[in-house]
């Protein structure tokens, strides 16, 4: 028999239950560091599980900020250089990253917090995590309100990519993310490794 929890139940949960129910939801997700600095060079670098294909032609990435009411570093700083780059999660570096989402000081890097290593690339202002395997640097194109809860859709274009060579299938445009050690999310805390199960060929009436 299916439980069924109407929204007055979901609404009535404790607060961290609420917050870890809703999140688990949609599935697997990505999960990505995103990496930035301000004007003086103090780098910030933040887990986010929001980050969407948004368009290919131009090529456009999203991710969801949470409301800017208090401080959020991620957010000022690619307001503040309009730089950022996106970084996946594999599994290698997975309990590193999960340390990322902590609270910390502006004044405290997540990269020395966490034990992961800045990298900067040619004119980007933005580090990359030397550690993942597929690096995305992005230029800030548009901040949208999501007005019914105050979020902000933050969209990029890809500038640069960067990613071993050998995960990538150039005749069909794909990635090998399994051989990449991509991991997905779960819920807040959950990290899993993928298996392709198989590729289906594009469908047509």
């Amino acid at each position: 028999m299916l439980t069924h929890f109407t929204n007055q139940h979901i609404a009535s949960l404790e607060k961290r239950a609420k917050t870890a129910l809703v999140n688990s939801l949609s599935g697997f997700k990505s999960l990505n560091l995103i990496g930035t600095a301000n004007a003086s060079g103090q780098t910030n670098l933040a887990l986010f599980n929001s980050v969407m294909h948004i368009g290919a032609d131009p090529a456009l990435m999203g991710f969801i900020s949470r409301p800017d009411s208090v401080e959020r570093h991620t957010l000022e700083n690619i307001r503040e250089t309009g730089f950022y780059t996106i970084n996946h999660v594999n599994t290698d570096i997975f309990e590193k990253a999960h340390q990322t989402s902590a609270r910390y000081a502006r004044e405290q890097s997540e990269f020395d917090a966490a034990g992961l290593e800045a990298e900067y690339k040619s004119y980007f202002s933005a580090p990359f995590v030397k550690e993942s395997f597929v690096q995305i640097g992005l230029s800030l194109k548009e901040i949208v309100p999501v007005q019914v809860n105050s979020t902000l859709l933050v969209v990029g274009e890809i500038t640069d990519l960067y990613f071993p060579g050998e995960i990538w299938d150039a005749d069909q445009g794909i990635f090998d993310f399994e051989k990449a050690g991509t991991v997905a999310g779960s819920s807040l805390d959950g990290y899993h490794e993928t298996r392709l199960i198989k590729r289906l060929k594009y469908a047509k009436p």
